[in-house]
């Protein structure tokens, strides 16, 4: 992965927008990235772990969002990061935008935009740059797999934060197993373990579940064999529990089947009794049967003789019922015809009544002429009829006209009146306009003038400011000018001090023997001895470290005070010496005058289209008064033809009303009479006619009851039988003749009467012997089926128990490996010597080739001393495997990492961090790092080690590598000559760029 271009917009302290060129920074293979504390160096890294990965590093991650916005970003400005590079051979292009609370474009207030992503790819071939995604999920899918790194590892291997290996280089075994745990991402060894253990627990109680189930079962059989089996004394999971189980189980099955054999036999014997004792029941209850079916037979014949006479009467009136059966239709028709002529007199009554008295003694004949006289009348009234609908219409008709008449009026007299005072209304609507007019051009004319007044404002409220910031930052520039001439005397004091001693620093280099490095001699009589006021080199380089600082920050600060006095000299030409109070109510006073001037122009809408509404409203009174006075003029001739042709119908309506109030009146008169008569005749003919009908029926009846043997009508109607009285009598008839025929058959039978003649039998007897014999049989069946349940129930337990016994053999197999690996892996198992857990055991196989990687380098930083190895001991009651000691060359002793140096300390996490970054690249996939950063630790290094550290770094670049340092050690600034510095200042940071 190579990085070439930065961009960042609004961006943690970076208020505009700000870009990084990776490509001419990496031509030197070094390159340093600094800045005063709190500028912004770190916000860089952060930048291209964001565009990466759409979050920043470590415990920055809460920075999401909003607050990933720069507070000096301007509000209309959106945050942005883009980040062009190249990874697998492909150059791309990653753009993110955070959420952002933007201020809304109408009215007040914010609004939330949500965060945006892009993922672009250039084309070489089209010379151009083609889209690919613009979903997180994909962007974040798509940048992790052509890495291979999780965010979490690129921080690790890319960013190489130093405190967090220093921290590793002391950490205790625990410490070092999480960081390695999601650097090589070995949870999944830590979840074998897991699932090792629960396939253990759960193989474990499913055996004691199968052998709790086969106890159960065990159980069962003891109950079914009636506490005849005897149960093993063994708990679940004990072996030779199965065994057991199963050999009682076949003696308690041996038991049950001699036990059925017996029960068996003992049931023939009994069911072959209780049917000699059946057979014995049924002989002596057939003849109880026929004895009490002779003596009923007896019973009845007397029954039957007692009853003869009455069946004689009902036998004769059957007879006279059979005969006046032919009499009944005549009787019928009589009663028919009395009850048509009783109704046919009462309605001819009725219809009289509702006649006048003129009409009393009128036949039909007369009454049906009367009513074709009335019809004949109330026919000639149909044209009167339609003379008076005529002269209703022509009332409704004159109303009409009379109601237009009056609406004309009325709109006539509006429309008078509102035409009167038109011109007065119309100029004031005119006048009010012109004031509107002349408000809009004033209006125009002050917001001109707001603008260039409000920017004198600002530039005198900046130039006050401005100039409290200049006196503030001449006295900061004169401070630091102090200080920077008390660190060069205190350095030049310490560097003076230092050549003074100069001797006695030599002569502690010289060894007994060995050639002095400045005589050459081996002979070293009197060696100079240091004073109490000698400074060695390090004194020396710190003080002038410290000149060198304060150097800077004079520098920094005669900056800041041009940069202030720029401002304030622009901010003074633009606002002149006017005071500010004075420009400020200058402003306030355009800014009232143009309020009011924009409320008095905003009735120049409203009175253009008042003045519309008004010129339409004239136009729509004048059309209508016109049209008015039109219908007004035709509806003159109009009425008189209406009243000419109401007189005549008048007239002929008063011939044809006659008495009556209307010609309707008087047709409802004549219908009502015509209907009345019409009635009344029809009546009469009906009542005459049923008269007739009477006296035929009665002839017909009198002639019927002579034929049929009757004296008189009236006997052969008290002869008659009705349906129920007919079929009871029928039934008396046909019961009393089937009961003797009956009677005779029983007395008949030779059985019967056989049986009659032998003594009563005793049936109570015969029923108790069949009764016991049943109760015998009953009890063997229930004994056999006891036993016949018994073997059953002992067959399928025994069967159920031998099917568990074969299903659980795999299991208990299964579960003694799952454990013995359960153990294995868990460091329990005495095949573990080391009680190393799985996962413990992976991280140490990486924390071994971490140590080699990393100790190729650390010989190098440290010319040969020291070496990193992995250990495997066990570190007190903490996990094994993970140890980390350092062997120093000079001492030939192995020793904790605990104990390095500051400097020391640092050059070996710095070699582990390379080291690291080695391995996880290559368990990524080898994908090939080209661009890393080192974040700090460099303050600790003596000259001779920071430039081993530096050859080291410098050599990364065989592999065409770029490393670029973030420190704000001075002298990294003289040793390496691409630079990224970053500048903080009131309205943000910026970057200045510097190549090689």
């Amino acid at each position: 992965m190579r990085l070439h271009r930065l961009d960042m917009t609004a961006f943690g302290p970076f208020g505009g927008s700000q870009s990084v060129d990776f490509d001419t920074l990496s031509l030197a293979g070094l390159f340093l990235l600094h800045g005063p504390t709190g500028a912004g160096k770190t916000s860089v890294l952060d930048a291209v772990c964001y565009a990466l990965y759409g979050s920043v590093p470590g415990a920055r991650q809460s920075g999401q969002g909003t607050t990933l916005r720069s507070d000096h970003a301007a509000a209309g400005t959106r945050t942005e990061v883009r980040l062009e590079l190249t990874v697998a051979g492909r150059r791309l292009e990653i753009t993110r935008q955070p959420p952002w609370e933007r201020p809304k474009k109408r009215g007040t207030g914010t609004t939330l935009d949500k965060a945006q992503s892009w993922l672009r790819e250039y084309d070489p071939r089209a010379g151009a740059w083609k889209d690919l995604s613009r979903s997180h999920q994909e962007i974040g899918e798509e940048i992790t797999q052509l890495l291979g790194m999780s965010r979490e590892q690129f921080c690790q291997v890319v960013l190489l934060p130093q405190g967090d290996f220093a921290r590793f280089l002391r950490a205790d075994a625990e410490a070092r197993g999480r960081l390695l745990g999601r650097l090589f991402d070995t949870h999944r060894f830590a979840d074998v373990e897991k699932r090792l253990a629960e396939r253990r627990r759960a193989a474990e109680a499913q055996v004691r579940d199968g052998d709790a189930a086969l106890l159960a079962d065990a159980h069962r059989m003891q109950q079914a064999a009636g506490d005849a089996m005897a149960l093993p004394d063994l708990a679940p999971g004990e072996p030779g529990l199965a065994d057991a189980v199963l050999g009682a189980a076949a003696v308690a099955r041996s038991t049950a089947r001699e036990q059925l054999t017996i029960a068996h036999c003992r049931l023939l014997a009994a069911e072959s009794a209780q049917a000699a004792a059946d057979r014995a029941l049924g002989d002596v209850r057939e003849v109880a049967r026929l004895q009490r079916r002779f003596a009923d037979a007896r019973e009845r014949a007397r029954l039957l003789e007692e009853r003869a006479d009455g069946y004689r009467q009902a036998q004769v009136r059957m007879e006279r019922a059979r005969k006046a059966e032919a009499v009944a239709p005549a009787l019928e028709l009589r009663e028919a015809a009395e009850s048509e002529h009783q109704r046919a007199s009462a309605a001819e009554t009725r219809a009289r009544a509702l006649l006048p008295e003129t009409f009393a003694e009128a036949g039909a004949a007369g009454l049906a002429a009367a009513a074709r006289r009335a019809a004949e009348e109330l026919g000639g009234l149909e044209s009167a009829r339609r003379a008076e609908q005529r002269l209703a219409d022509l009332v409704g008709e004159r109303d009409e006209l009379d109601r237009q008449e009056r609406a004309d009026e009325g709109l006539l007299q509006d429309a008078e009146d509102w035409l009167a005072g038109w011109e007065e209304n119309r100029a004031a609507i005119q006048t009010r306009i012109d004031t509107a007019q002349q408000a809009a051009t004033r209006a125009e004319q002050l917001a001109v003038q707001r603008d260039p007044a409000r920017q004198r404002l600002g530039a005198a409220r900046l130039r006050d400011q401005l100039a409290d910031d200049t006196d503030t930052a001449a006295d900061q520039a004169r401070l630091a000018h102090q200080r920077v001439l008390e660190a060069k005397a205190h350095w030049l004091d310490v560097k003076e001090r230092r050549l003074n001693g100069i001797a006695a620093e030599l002569a502690a280099q010289l060894e007994a023997g060995a050639p002095c490095a400045v005589c050459g001699a081996t002979d070293h009589p009197a060696p100079a001895r240091k004073d109490a006021g000698h400074v060695d080199r390090e004194a020396e380089e710190h003080a002038l470290t410290a000149y060198q600082q304060a150097e800077e920050r004079h520098t920094e600060k005669e900056r800041q005070l041009g940069v202030v006095r720029e401002a304030l000299a622009a901010a003074t030409a633009e606002a002149a010496d006017t005071p500010t109070d004075q420009l400020a109510a200058h402003c306030e006073e355009l800014e009232r005058l143009y309020a009011q001037a924009r409320r008095d122009a905003s009735a120049l809408h409203p009175a253009h289209e008042e003045l519309r509404r008004a010129e339409a409203e004239y136009e729509r009174r004048t059309v209508d008064r016109q049209q008015a006075a039109v219908r007004v003029a035709a509806r003159v001739g109009h009425r008189e033809r209406l009243d000419r042709e109401r007189a005549a119908l008048e007239a002929e309506l008063t011939q044809a009303r006659g008495a009556a109030d209307s010609v309707a009146a008087r047709a409802a008169q004549l219908e009502r009479q015509a209907q009345l008569l019409t009635d009344a005749a029809d009546t009469a003919r009906a009542a005459e006619d049923a008269a007739q009908r009477l006296k035929d029926a009665d002839a017909r009846l009198a002639d019927a009851a002579f034929r049929a043997g009757f004296d008189t009508p009236q006997a052969a109607a008290a002869a008659l039988l009705d349906d129920a009285a007919h079929r009871e009598l029928r039934r008396r008839l046909d019961a009393w003749q089937s009961e003797e025929a009956a009677v005779r058959a029983v007395l008949a039978e030779a059985d019967t009467a056989a049986a009659a003649e032998q003594p009563p039998a005793d049936v109570q007897t015969a029923e108790r012997a069949a009764s016991a014999a049943v109760q015998r049989t009953r009890d063997a069946a229930s004994a056999r089926d006891a036993a016949a349940r018994r073997r059953t129930e002992l067959d399928r337990l025994s069967a159920h128990a031998t099917a568990a016994v074969r299903q659980l053999a795999p299991l208990r197999e299964e579960y003694d490996r799952v454990a013995r690996l359960a153990a294995l892996t868990a460091g329990t198992s005495a095949d573990n010597e080391r009680k190393m857990r799985l996962e413990s055991y992976v991280l140490a196989a990486r924390l071994e080739q971490v140590a080699a990687a990393a100790t190729v380098r650390l010989q190098r930083m440290s010319s040969g001393r020291y070496t990193l190895v992995h250990s495997d001991d066990r570190a007190g009651r903490g996990r094994s495997g993970l140890g980390l000691h350092v062997v120093d060359a000079w001492t030939g002793r192995e020793r904790d990492t605990a104990t390095l140096s500051g400097g020391e300390t640092f050059f070996a996490s710095l070699a582990l961090a390379l080291g690291l970054a080695d391995v996880v690249t290559d368990e990524a996939g080898g994908v090939r790092l080209d661009t890393l950063f080192i974040d700090e630790g460099f303050g600790s290094l003596d000259d001779q080690t920071l430039d081993e550290v530096l050859d080291v770094l410098d050599s990364l670049r065989e592999r065409d590598r770029s490393v670029g340092i973030v420190s704000h050690v001075a002298d990294l600034r003289r040793r390496i000559h691409a630079q990224l510095e970053v500048v903080k200042g009131r309205s943000g940071s910026v970057l200045r760029q510097r190549g090689h």
